[in-house]
């Protein structure tokens, strides 16, 4: 609730971290840990609530609980989570990841990095729509460092365009990412300047949603980018 008095417009719970090298947890823990918040945040606020899961058990009970947006690091590839999500109203948020959590910064490779984020993005899109998922209830995220060096993460920001020329808006996640860390020095508590600035950038590039930690120093951030804009 503090979050949604700071500014927040969506919030995104999730009971399983996606960091690199994150432990897995099971369904009955991610359950347990999420249910209960979703169940309760329904009943508070009007601010529409997103599930960040890729299991679709977890889908299916998040949605019956009162979310409204599935936001799957794996863009619907699990068996069974496009036919959930097609059967309801939720929107839903695609990312590329390269690898897995586990696996994905021990040494990520592109040939071209913006060409082949897009193409899966593409395909993930045509499969959501060919699912029965309208397009217009889907958006779309490159997966900022989620499988990519500090050079795949620039390069995708820079040429962000091309991903919008898809045709869905974007969520950038670029928030006390470790390409922060690697240009600024910073630690992850020490990366709010780093985070304020991608925040902005990738607004002023074309991003419709960021997905953020500090919400009232970003919300200020991108009111002046707004009048700017």
């Amino acid at each position: 609730m503090q979050l949604v008095d700071e500014g927040a417009d969506i919030l995104d719970i999730g009971g399983e971290s996606t960091r690199p090298g994150a432990t897995p947890v099971s369904l009955e823990d991610e359950l347990a840990r999420v249910l209960p918040v979703i169940e309760q945040l329904a009943k508070l606020t009007a601010v529409p609530l997103s599930i960040d899961t890729y299991k679709p058990q977890v889908m299916r009970r998040a949605l019956a609980a009162g979310a409204d947006i599935v936001n799957d690091v794996r863009a619907l590839q699990e068996p069974g989570a496009l036919k959930i999500v097609a059967a309801s109203r939720a929107g839903v948020c695609l990312m590329h990841m390269q690898g897995t959590p586990q696996t994905m910064q021990q040494d990520p490779q592109y040939d071209d990095v913006v060409a082949e984020v897009n193409a899966f993005l593409a395909a993930r899109l045509a499969a959501a729509e060919a699912a029965g998922i309208a397009r217009e209830r889907v958006v779309l995220d490159p997966g900022f460092g989620f499988g990519k060096k500090t050079q795949h993460n620039l390069q995708l920001l820079q040429e962000i365009g091309k991903t919008l020329a898809i045709g869905r808006p974007l969520l950038v996640g670029l928030s006390r990412k470790s390409v922060l860390g690697q240009i600024t020095g910073g630690d992850v508590d020490a990366r709010l300047h780093a985070s304020l600035a991608a925040s902005v950038i990738s607004v002023m590039k074309g991003a419709r949603i960021v997905r953020v930690h500090d919400v009232k120093a970003t919300a200020d951030a991108l009111k002046v980018a707004a009048a700017v804009l």
